[in-house]
């Protein structure tokens, strides 16, 4: 199908007509269309209501994707969202570097570098029949020290945050597995699955791609937790160099504490949100809580959201525990410098 770009340039006419027996909105645009080789044309396209469909009303001035039928006629398949989202993506990254400035510079670099290697080597890797799971994981190996590097620069703070990311990743992606087979998910629950294995001839193992899609949803939850808790531990052992182990640690987890239960309910109202329309669907059905529940497409959202859960509660305990064990082994810190010196 040959699928162009269109302005919509005016209405030459709009209105009504009946057809089987039902009134049935229509209009009739004039477009101008570019192509792979952006030369433009004028076309007329017909826009009408597709039966049990929501009316859409073009207005002039509104850019379309337009494709071609096999009787070399034009109909309008979608708005042209591109502009939107480029808009959205500027003002995003205007306000990173604006509030962030060099660190801000850092952390889109550190952006960039996470879309590569998604785009760049999971994605491939899972189309060419790899196991998803696996891949992931060695794609997680990659994206976590070079993002936290960059985003947060080379220091022992970030040497922390990186190995109870890992350690944390690790046990959560276990516990993943281990329940994802329990709760016998297919991987098949959502529509997008389907149509996956139709087109790719069933090539890509999709539990692997459910299991993969958890591992990646969690490395920014972890990031925050992991950098967070290792900076408290080493900012409470240059403020009191004589502090105690078992103090350090409990000072640093009543942080932890407040991480985990403020992060542990964004988690699970990010994918409340996401999934609301079908959750609002299974309760127009009149299905009862526990029915919901069961549906693979909702087990699937609450294996996902527990599982994140579990790997951020991890984080918080693993990532102290390392960073206390490293940092009470540090003999001279910056605060105890500066007593000696008064």
């Amino acid at each position: 199908m040959i699928t162009q770009e269109a302005t919509i340039v005016r209405i030459v006419e709009e209105g009504k007509i009946v057809q089987d027996g039902k009134d049935q909105a229509y209009q009739r645009l004039e477009l101008q269309a570019i192509d792979d080789n952006h030369s433009q044309t004028t076309l007329e396209v017909l826009h009408s209501q597709a039966p049990f469909s929501r009316w859409t009303t073009y207005q002039p001035g509104e850019q379309v994707i337009i494709a071609q039928q096999a009787d070399n006629s034009w109909i309008i398949t979608d708005y042209l969202r591109r502009p939107a989202l480029f808009q959205l993506g500027i003002i995003f990254a205007v306000l990173v570097v604006a509030v962030g400035r060099w660190w801000g510079v850092r952390s889109l670099l550190s952006l960039s570098v996470s879309f590569a290697i998604i785009f760049g080597l999971i994605l491939p890797a899972i189309m060419s029949g790899l196991n998803p799971l696996v891949v992931t994981l060695l794609g997680a190996g990659l994206i976590i020290p070079s993002t936290f590097y960059l985003s947060h620069g080379l220091s022992k703070k970030t040497n922390i945050a990186v190995a109870g990311t890992l350690i944390s990743l690790l046990l959560a992606g276990l516990l993943a597995v281990l329940f994802v087979d329990q709760a016998h998910l297919t991987g098949f629950a959502s529509e997008e699955a389907g149509f996956l294995s139709i087109q790719t001839a069933d090539n890509i193992d999709l539990r692997g791609l459910l299991l993969a899609g958890i591992i990646i949803s969690l490395l920014g939850t972890l990031d925050d937790i992991t950098v967070s808790q290792a900076s408290f531990v080493q900012q409470l052992k240059e403020s009191n160099p004589q502090i105690s182990f078992k103090e350090l640690f409990t000072r640093a987890m009543k942080v932890g504490q407040d991480h985990i239960s403020s992060m542990v309910n964004t988690l699970i109202l990010v994918y409340a949100g996401a999934s609301l329309p079908l959750l609002l669907l299974f309760l127009d059905a009149k299905a009862t809580p526990l029915q919901v529940l069961n549906l693979e497409i909702i087990a699937d959202e609450a294996v996902r959201t527990l599982v994140g859960s579990v790997g951020i509660v991890l984080a918080a305990p693993i990532t102290t525990l390392l960073a206390t064990s490293i940092f009470m082994k540090t003999k001279t810190t910056t605060a105890s410098i500066k007593h000696k010196k008064t």
